[in-house]
């Protein structure tokens, strides 16, 4: 008979939130196992069509934790400035400079941070690392989560972290809510090489066909993430290389010049989730597999960051008896329902306000974009908030 396998913190998934929290508790005494269906597979060449901003605070926390100081610097673009456009005219624009500080964000693709959160996490003496495997039953009794997995092995725990995504297996087991709304919209994200210099400079534009962003990428490069209905979403994923560079060249004002396809567009559906309580007796839910927001804002992977850095802490500060007990979980549930609930508040109310549906709404829109332009206390503090 197989004895189960014991440990003090059980992470299923192996996304950013869940390597980075692997990665935080590097330094503690806890025994964690990491929980992943199958070894991650990199970009060959070129670069990566999901690429993040990376808040500064999250930068700092990923340098604590061993990761940032190790990223290739020739594939980090640092983020100056950022000019947003309303559909009649109005304009915003955030810059480093204005603040004080270096930089408003690290433009970075996905697997540059993930490759070097996988690599140190394996080489972690306290990680045992479960790869390829799957979850199939998860019971919580007597203060011990037991995790049984497909090949027959279980797993026992104080505590079992859910940080397998927006359809979190976890979740669902723990019988922890999640409510969604869909925005009947695609993110498309594709890569370009441009003619013109962007000078560490974002756009983002509010247009009749929903939201359009260039973030600048390292060597002249490009990415675009075009929040559109899904009409508007699938058409732009048929077009060929040629005619989608000049559609998005032109949507965006021709501000980077002729562009050329690099990586071939990708979509994704777009969805708000919410999720009232991301904690249960021996569970706890980080990343998208505890809140989903609008791409508009750029914070989705910094709120999974700072799950992590919060989470960790809380483990970091409690005796092994309690790391999965209720009342000690809750207070990281409290410490972060402030922010990912103002987040997603603010990118919802911002959503809506810009649909295309409701050009009534133009007026207002702009006019808020014009005010808070003009009120440099609050065009700053909304900056500030961003560098977190």
């Amino acid at each position: 008979m197989q004895r189960d396998l014991e440990f003090d913190v059980v992470v299923v998934g192996a996304g950013l939130a869940g390597l980075a929290l692997c990665a935080a508790l590097r330094r503690t005494q806890l025994s964690v196992a990491l929980v992943e269906g199958r070894p991650p597979e990199w970009p060959v060449g070129g670069w990566d069509a999901r690429v993040y901003a990376v808040s500064p605070s999250s930068a700092r926390f990923l340098d604590q934790i061993g990761a940032w100081a190790h990223l290739d610097s020739t594939r980090l673009q640092p983020m100056a400035r950022i000019e947003v456009f309303g559909d009649r005219g109005a304009q915003l624009d955030f810059s480093a400079f204005d603040v004080g500080v270096g930089e408003l964000a690290w433009i970075a693709e996905s697997s540059l941070i993930a490759r070097e959160l996988w690599e140190g996490v394996k080489r972690q003496a306290n990680v045992t690392l479960l790869c390829p495997a799957k979850p199939a039953a998860l019971a919580v009794e007597g203060g011990r989560a037991r995790l049984a997995l497909e090949d027959g092995r279980t797993l026992d725990a104080a505590l079992v972290v859910g940080a397998d995504g927006v359809q979190s297996w976890v979740r669902a087991q723990a019988g922890l809510e999640a409510r969604f709304t869909d925005y009947a919209e695609l993110g498309v994200v594709a890569n370009f090489r441009c003619e013109r210099p962007h000078l560490g400079t974002a756009w983002q534009w509010f247009r009749p066909d929903g939201v359009l962003a260039y973030l600048p990428l390292p060597d002249g490069h490009m990415s675009m993430v075009w929040s559109a209905p899904e009409a508007v979403g699938r058409e732009l994923l048929q077009y060929d290389a040629e005619t989608l560079a000049a559609h998005v060249a032109a949507a965006g004002d021709h501000m980077l010049g002729r562009l050329e396809v690099v990586t071939p567009a990708a979509g994704f559906p777009l969805r708000l989730m919410q999720v009232p309580r991301v904690v249960a007796s021996g569970v706890a839910l980080i990343g998208d597999a505890a809140h989903a927001i609008h791409p508009l804002s750029g914070h989705g992977v910094n709120l999974g960051f700072a799950d992590a850095r919060e989470l960790s802490a809380l483990l970091a500060g409690l005796d092994r008896g309690v790391l999965g007990d209720l009342r000690a979980l809750r207070r990281y549930e409290r410490r972060r329902a402030e922010e990912v609930n103002a987040l997603q508040l603010t990118t919802h109310a911002l959503h809506e306000l810009f649909r295309p549906q409701w050009p009534a709404l133009s007026w207002l829109r702009n006019t808020g974009l014009k005010l808070t332009a003009r009120v440099p206390v609050v065009r700053n503090a909304l900056v500030r908030y961003a560098l977190g």
